[in-house]
């Protein structure tokens, strides 16, 4: 853990004139690491994985190479909006890899969910290997790892990007933010001058919704959790909570209960809702949503998602519980 503490030293960024210092120190290392070599970035779309790949860009230019891998456990539309920004507007050099099956097939009646989180990430650097030897001279891996990535991987859950690497990986790691707390990833992305909408884009867990499918993934159910995110977040976004909210998500654990419905009785899923507020992501506050949306949220979950018959609210804050069930 020696290597991976945070400098005592290290003043907390919150300016843009001290992110500016930041981007600029970090700019110099990342050319001293890497030289000349290429680095390959998995590239998920989510604020810590941009704002490095923002970086990068303004380090080494064409030689980042960015990689989005579709591992079929992303939020719903998603993946084709992370290429349509990335490629379209910013212009980076990405490969887009559509791994649904390989990942599914791999997870397979796999419950526990550190043995799901390091299968998730031991094919993303399988995945980066095989483009790796396709592209040639890749040296270097970058990852959006941050501070509390690092804290809750000693002793308390492995993150794909810390925990979950396997041990013969072939790569050296490029981490720029591996120091930040989420709120200076923001303040840091912003002064690289990306968009607000992605630097204040929602957390997402780098297995997706691997871990807010609870137990073994099959397919039904993780449906069932990418189509009441969907609704979650469409009705936050017209009751105006994704401006304030932090981080809200659906989850669908693996057992059912009786429900009626059409006259007839079912035996189908609940969906729990969670929604936090947290500043560093060490300690998060749940959000008191105003009880009619609450309802409405309900009545189009219960209505438009299959094999589910009931919605739940997590009350509870971090601690004692983290922000993900898993």
């Amino acid at each position: 853990m020696e290597n991976n503490k945070r400098p005592e030293s290290m003043e907390r960024i919150t300016t843009p004139a001290l992110a500016k210092e930041f981007i600029q120190t970090q700019t110099e290392l990342v050319q001293r690491q890497v030289g000349d070599k290429k680095v390959l970035l998995a590239l998920s779309g989510g604020v810590d994985s941009s704002v490095v790949a923002a970086l990068l860009l303004k380090a080494i230019g064409s030689q980042l190479v960015c990689v989005h891998v579709n591992h079929g456990l992303m939020r719903k539309g998603e993946s084709q909006q992370v290429v349509d920004v990335f490629q379209n507007q910013l212009g980076a050099n990405l490969i887009y890899i559509d791994a649904t099956d390989r990942f599914l097939d791999k997870l397979a009646g796999v419950a526990e969910p550190e043995q799901k989180r390091k299968i998730i990430g031991g094919e993303f650097i399988r995945l980066f290997e095989e483009e790796a030897r396709k592209l040639e001279d890749i040296d270097f891996l970058a990852q959006g790892t941050i501070y509390p990535d690092i804290l809750e991987s000693d002793g308390v859950k492995a993150h794909h990007n810390v925990g979950g690497l396997p041990e013969d990986m072939q790569f050296a790691l490029v981490e720029p933010l591996k120091f930040l707390f989420k709120d200076e990833v923001r303040v840091v992305g912003s002064a690289l001058g990306l968009p607000d909408s992605m630097v204040y884009r929602q957390p997402f867990p780098g297995p997706g919704l691997g871990v807010r499918c609870i137990g073994a993934i099959t397919r039904d159910r993780l449906e069932a959790v990418r189509e009441s995110d969907a609704i979650l977040r469409e009705e936050f976004a017209l009751a105006g909570l994704n401006q304030t909210v932090w981080q809200y998500f659906t989850v669908v654990p693996d057992f059912r209960s009786t429900g009626v419905k059409d006259g007839k009785r079912t035996f189908d899923w609940p969906v729990i809702l969670r929604a936090v507020n947290t500043i560093d992501a060490m300690n998060a506050t749940v959000e008191q949503v105003p009880w009619p949306l609450l309802l409405k949220i309900t009545d189009r979950i219960t209505k438009e998602v299959r094999g589910v018959n009931r919605v739940l609210y997590d009350l509870t804050p971090k601690p004692c519980a983290t922000i993900e069930w898993e």
